[in-house]
């Protein structure tokens, strides 16, 4: 007798991926969780199948229906693995029945790496943290009566399409006016592959600095970047502005426990072309662009406005192959109006029978262009360059302004060919 598939669709956000993934940019993100211990991969393995009861939609593969991609259940089990491949390879491919994620270790360190189309930060930082809870409770043997992840979603929430629940129909105003923004070029690395430089710096010294300006951490820090471009733009580069895309968690505005995709995104940039080019001018138009964009009724208008072609039935009746060439097209356009990326997940949070064995957690993500994804935990706060370029001046640059802040930074390069530790004053 042949087994029951279950399916469910794509939410609004995922659409985008399969199409435009590619060995350029995989779509592919890796959050690590680094211990004061070796990792017992048997251990590991246990943990992983009983955090799956917790998220079944990490069992699914991807598929192609007439219409829609959509995921279908899969009875493939997933097999924790030492890490022997670079971070953030290609995990989705259309001639290929696999499952949507992997966990891998290394010494001290497990990884937990997730194709974009599955979850977004946000869900799979719930994902990973169960997992290392459920280890770290298996390995020192601490009651779980006793202890809890702070994320008790049903099932059923954490697998609800938040997009599709909270889309209200309406008149939709026409999006703003962009224009070209500022683009890196450059030699890249062979094989597709990317580089990554991470910066290790105390949380509470940064924000310190960020409130001393008025600022949020991610406004204070999407300024520093975005002034840390411009330090190695020409006259004539720098007629086009910089500008950052940045992801935005839903959840902060609708109450949602979902562990899939559920953010929005918000250009925030400057055009340096006859204006002041100083720290302070470019962060008070940063501020002021992350404020006015992430105003409610606009967030809102914002994720209707995506929502609304998927709610469009003329649009249902296109077929999936013409869909794909319409989303690879305005994915080119969209591709003009970006400089880099920049993405705050924000504080990682365990409870503290287990705090205590963890050192840090980081994450990047692959990427076509400048990629900046931070985290912090306790007081460590880990900012990751991802970039395909073998040109380091931006990453250089920005960690050169903190340093000059008198903010002491630890730095770990890992570039292809190469992997080492160095101290950032030789960064600089």
């Amino acid at each position: 007798m042949r087994e029951s598939r279950q399916w469910s669709k794509l939410d609004n956000a995922a659409k985008i991926f399969p199409p435009t993934s590619g060995r350029r940019d995989t779509k592919v993100f890796r959050f690590s969780c680094e211990l004061y211990e070796q990792v017992d991969p048997e251990l590991l393995q246990s943990a992983l199948d009983r955090t799956l009861t917790q998220f079944p939609l990490y069992k699914s593969i991807l598929k192609k229906g007439l219409f829609w991609y959509y995921f279908e259940t899969s009875a493939l089990r997933p097999v924790v693995r030492e890490e022997d491949s670079p971070p953030c390879g290609p995990m989705y491919s259309a001639d290929r029945k696999n499952l949507l994620f992997e966990v891998t270790y290394f010494q001290r360190r497990i990884n937990l790496e997730v194709y974009h189309a599955l979850a977004d930060g946000t869900g799979a930082l719930h994902f990973l943290r169960t997992l290392v809870f459920y280890y770290l409770c298996k390995k020192h043997g601490i009651p779980q009566s006793g202890a809890a992840i702070d994320y008790d979603a049903s099932q059923a929430q954490k697998q609800r399409d938040s997009f599709y629940a909270y889309y209200s129909k309406g008149k939709m105003p026409r999006p703003p006016k962009t224009q070209k923004a500022y683009r890196l070029r450059g030699e890249r690395y062979s094989e597709y592959r990317i580089g990554v430089i991470e910066g290790r710096m105390s949380a509470g010294r940064v924000l310190e600095e960020a409130r001393s300006h008025g600022a949020t951490l991610s406004e204070y820090l999407a300024a520093v970047l975005i002034v840390s471009i411009h330090e190695g733009m020409t006259v004539a580069e720098a007629e086009r502005p910089v500008v950052l895309t940045v992801p935005v968690n839903l959840r902060r505005f609708f109450p949602s426990v979902s562990a899939r995709n559920f953010f929005g995104v918000i250009n925030v940039g400057y055009a340096f072309a006859g204006r002041d080019a100083g720290f302070e001018a470019v962060l008070a138009s940063v501020k002021a662009s992350f404020q006015e964009q992430l105003e409610p009724g606009l967030v809102r208008e914002r994720m209707n406005r995506l929502g609304a072609l998927e709610h469009n039935f003329a649009a249902k009746l296109v077929p999936l192959v013409l869909k794909d060439l319409v989303l690879k097209a305005a994915n080119r356009l969209v591709q003009q109006e970006i400089t880099a990326s920049f993405s705050n997940v924000g504080r990682v949070q365990m409870p503290e029978e287990v705090a205590r064995h963890i050192r840090l957690f980081d994450i990047l993500c692959s990427t076509g262009r400048l990629q900046t994804c931070l985290c912090s935990y306790g007081d460590d706060l880990m900012v990751s360059f991802t970039s395909p370029f073998l040109n380091t001046d931006p990453q250089r640059a920005f960690f050169r302004f903190l340093t000059g802040l008198g903010i002491p930074v630890e730095i770990t390069a890992s570039l292809p060919g190469e992997e080492e530790e160095v101290p950032h004053e030789e960064l600089s």
